[in-house]
């Protein structure tokens, strides 16, 4: 649930507001590249071109919205200041700019919000009111404090200036690459497809634009769809987890989208690592999003040249770390086993050494004696090594059980117990 956008009082959506949006926030938004991946294309078969929003100082596109509607207030407005409820990026983008443009800005997170996120959106100056354990309920805090000061609602994405001030990346994007085939979106809300989409048409009709969102929320797909849908579960794609997507970025959606398209959790993790390990930079899991669009449906994209809108690399680097190795274990490049072995001196040594003369590098190893599942003159060790690729793996494996040994794979992090 989110505050109402206002539609009524709200300019109409369109390119010359965008243009102006554009002008506005020259210089005060970082107006990030648009580079060839060499890697990716190789990855994907698709001739790939990334706009790297995770660059912005808040490290997501939403200070270009917030910017452009905190712009749009009147001094009397500005004077009794703005309200936003966010777990995330909105929320470091309004505090942000509402810091340099001297707008007090209250912005309510839910209690469970990370404490990097919570530290970040109060280093820009904002006040921060933590309260309830939901964007629901943290809402119903906000919409209190709004009525009880008088306080001006920055909506994350059904706000026509949030709108136009999104859509400025597809100008930047066009600019820099005017003859791209394909331009992929992540979607919440729909604010920056919205804002992209309605950019794209105006200057180059050809275009394709796709919006993705996962699996797990495709409240946007169901309404361009006329689908019913359910929207929950915990999503590594937090910044597009939207149950209620905008009326107004609905409406605009349906009108300058070509399609959208749903992802899966492993396809977005997949992607995380693609961005990291080949591309050098950090993608949160919306930003990856459309990245997951080419790795799922590569055919219908290879050849095409298409633009991908890394929109935000805003992750906990322990989430990060830990996609990385359940990549490698994907890969077969870090493998996982069990082995039952005599309890006798020398054995680990053995295995050890095999696994090493064979090139194979030990990174983990769990010793178990005192379980009542392992034979009393017996013991179990599971062991975590890194491999070449599968294959290595396997033939380090095979020669294991060639030893005598008998051996048997273990999804990561499955532990004796």
């Amino acid at each position: 649930m989110t505050p109402t956008s206002g539609q009524e009082d709200q300019p109409i959506v369109s390119f010359e507001s965008i243009q102006a949006a554009a002008n506005l926030i020259k210089g005060a938004v970082l107006e990030t590249p648009c580079l060839p991946a060499p890697r990716l294309s190789q990855l994907t078969g698709a001739d790939v071109f990334v706009k790297y929003e995770n660059m912005q100082v808040t490290g997501a596109f939403k200070e270009r919205g917030a910017l452009v509607k905190l712009s749009s207030l009147s001094q009397d407005e500005k004077r009794r200041g703005v309200i936003a409820v966010s777990a995330g990026n909105h929320a470091q983008g309004v505090a942000y700019h509402a810091g340099r443009l001297g707008i007090p800005a209250t912005i309510v997170m839910p209690v469970l919000t990370p404490f990097v996120k919570i530290s970040a959106t109060r280093g820009y100056g904002a006040e921060v009111v933590l309260a309830g354990n939901t964007l629901a309920e943290a809402k119903e805090e906000a919409d209190r404090l709004a009525t009880e000061k008088n306080l001006v609602w920055v909506h994350p994405y059904d706000d026509a200036h949030v709108i136009h001030g999104q859509g400025t990346i597809a100008i930047e994007m066009l600019d820099a690459l005017p003859d791209l085939d394909v331009i992929i979106v992540p979607v919440g809300g729909g604010g920056l497809i919205a804002g992209i989409a309605t950019a794209a048409k105006a200057l180059k009709p050809a275009v394709e634009v796709i919006g993705v969102e996962t699996t797990l929320y495709p409240g946007m797909w169901g309404a361009f769809y006329g689908k019913e849908v359910v929207c929950e579960g915990a999503t590594i794609a937090e910044g597009i987890a939207v149950r209620d997507i905008g009326v107004l970025t609905t409406e605009v959606v349906k009108r300058t989208v070509d399609d959208v398209v749903l992802v899966s959790e492993s396809s977005i993790e997949r992607s995380i690592n693609a961005y990291l390990t080949l591309q050098r930079t950090i993608a949160e899991g919306a930003g990856a999003a459309g990245l997951a669009a080419l790795l799922s449906d590569r055919e219908r994209f290879e050849g095409r040249k298409v633009g991908l809108v890394l929109c935000g690399g805003n992750i906990d680097p322990r989430l990060l770390s830990k996609i990385v190795v359940r990549e490698l274990a994907r890969d077969g490049k870090l493998v996982s086993i069990r082995i039952d072995t005599p309890d006798r001196p020398g054995t680990l040594g053995e295995i050890a050494t095999v696994i090493g003369d064979m090139q194979g590098n030990v990174v983990d190893v769990e010793h178990h004696r005192l379980f009542l599942n392992v034979p009393a003159k017996g013991a179990t060790l599971d062991v975590s090594f890194e491999a070449f690729d599968r294959d290595h793996g396997e033939r380090i494996v095979a020669a294991l059980r060639e030893r005598g040994f008998v051996v048997r794979y273990l999804e990561i992090g499955e532990r004796m117990g």
